[in-house]
């Protein structure tokens, strides 16, 4: 979890903009959050400073009803901050200061094992794989995890900046890959991963990225949808017409969305009709996400979800 530093006015590069607003950020903490909104349970597992703003986001993690009991705040380290634009040709732009950043730190020691135990599924990211000691830790909560029951799901959610080299970056994500029940990817990612492949092709999917433990892997394709894929079935489900205000958090969201129907009904991956229907609710998850600024100010209710599906099926 860290803070992101957002431009005031939209496209425009890093040195351009004219000032920047906070806001908080990190992928597996807005899925926490999200789940929350939804109605579900949901604890954090990280590291912050013992600073200003790492205060400030254990309070948004608690406003928000998220377990913090396995939040750590570290005197000798500072929390993650990162400045995010979207530039005018669409692409995001990112400055990194993590050197090194609190959520760097978390020691294995560290991790709160009974949330870990607790939960029905453990979700993470590999940007928390580039260094050490938290790559340790990270290890350690999969295994603890998955040896308590636990789905594992992951979102690589790359950064190619964090990593030292591409090369790096794509063995650091595959090495846990067949670990993994659920993995949800972006078409980018597949490209990436698969040292250019075409994303769209089903059977590169199937052939270098499917492997024999996983339930579930999704492809999101932003305003489009999603294709998913599991050992029995592969399809698209398509995404939901809105008005896109700011992007971030979508992706979030979306993971929110099918990780709360999942948490609710582990059969769904046998079940096509109803894991359909679970993709559609994460669509609508992302997609309102996206009618507002900022990731976890927009992350939606669960009433805004079933008010939204209402008025689509009105319509």
């Amino acid at each position: 979890m860290l803070i992101d530093f957002v431009p005031t006015v939209g496209g425009v590069s890093l040195a351009e903009a004219p000032a920047f607003k906070k806001a908080p950020g990190g992928a597996p903490a807005n899925v926490a959050v999200g789940i929350s909104r939804l109605g579900g349970s949901s604890a954090f597992i990280g590291k912050v400073g013992a600073d200003e703003f790492g205060y400030m986001l254990g309070n948004i993690l608690k406003q928000n009803n998220v377990e913090t009991s396995g939040m750590r705040f570290d005197s000798n380290a500072r929390t993650a901050l990162a400045f995010v634009t979207l530039r005018a040709d669409g692409e995001r732009e990112f400055l990194f200061f993590r050197n090194p950043s609190a959520d760097m730190l978390l020691q294995e020691s560290e991790l709160d094992k009974d949330i870990l135990k607790q939960a029905r599924i453990f979700h993470y990211g590999s940007i928390s794989l580039i260094d050490e000691p938290c790559k340790s830790a990270h290890l350690a909560a999969m295994s603890i995890a998955k040896n308590s029951g636990c789905i594992l799901s992951y979102d690589p959610n790359l950064r190619l900046a964090l990593w030292p080299s591409a090369d790096s970056a794509r063995k650091g994500i595959m090495d846990i890959w067949d670990q993994a029940d659920v993995i949800k990817i972006s078409e980018d990612e597949i490209t990436f991963l698969t040292g250019g492949d075409d994303p769209y092709d089903d059977n590169v999917v199937l052939k270098k990225l499917f492997h024999p433990n996983l339930k579930l892997l999704i492809v999101t394709e932003g305003s489009q949808g999603c294709r998913y894929y599991t050992k029995a079935f592969k399809g698209r489900v398509a995404g939901v017409k809105v008005k896109p205000v700011d992007t971030t958090g979508a992706g979030d969201a979306f993971v929110s969305g099918i990780l709360y129907c999942i948490a609710s009904d582990q059969t769904i991956f046998q079940d096509e009709k109803r894991l359909r229907k679970a993709l559609y609710f994460a669509n609508v998850c992302g997609a309102l996400t996206v009618t507002e600024r900022g990731a976890i100010p927009a992350l939606p209710t669960k009433e805004a979800i079933l008010q939204f599906l209402l008025e689509a099926a009105v319509i």
